[in-house]
């Protein structure tokens, strides 16, 4: 089963501001929970996003076990959104897409997530126990976060 997650949020800031931001593969970890233990490990890797762009990162998404995770970012209209996809992780499926719009004030910024978990009924209970849950964690975590760097609307 594939699952779908989607969040929106709101930001006082300009197109330019909020892309410059969220197309940078450098600020990853400071819009992660500390608890994941997040990682890039991508070495000399571009301050901008590309389409065909690989990047590597290290998490700690249970009990603090080392999981190595890359995905390829396979579109990108400057300004507009971009796409990852994993290539290598704990996924089957993980689509993500990060589009921005401007609105009266500022700036709409929409995440659509796709994903699948591995190992058909077991996976099925672990999105239900714990996989779900944790990823709203997660985006609940980076609304926080880009809240304090760009304001509230």
């Amino acid at each position: 089963m594939v699952y779908r997650i989607q969040y929106e949020q709101n930001i006082p800031s300009t197109r330019n501001e909020v892309w410059n931001f969220i197309s940078s593969p450098l600020n990853l970890k400071d819009i992660t929970p500390p608890y994941m233990g997040f990682e890039v490990t991508s070495k000399n890797l571009s301050s901008k996003m590309y389409e065909g762009m690989m990047i590597t990162y290290l998490v700690k998404p249970l009990f603090g076990i080392p999981l190595s995770w890359c995905t390829e970012i396979t579109k990108v209209e400057d300004g507009n959104y971009f796409v990852d996809e994993q290539r290598e992780g704990p996924y089957s499926i993980w689509h993500h897409e990060h589009h921005i719009k401007e609105i009266d004030g500022g700036i709409k910024m929409v995440d659509i997530i796709h994903y699948k978990i591995p190992f058909g009924f077991l996976g099925r209970i672990a999105n239900a126990l714990f996989v779900r849950k944790q990823l709203q964690g997660i985006f609940d975590y980076r609304f926080q976060k880009v809240e304090e760097i760009f304001g509230k609307m």
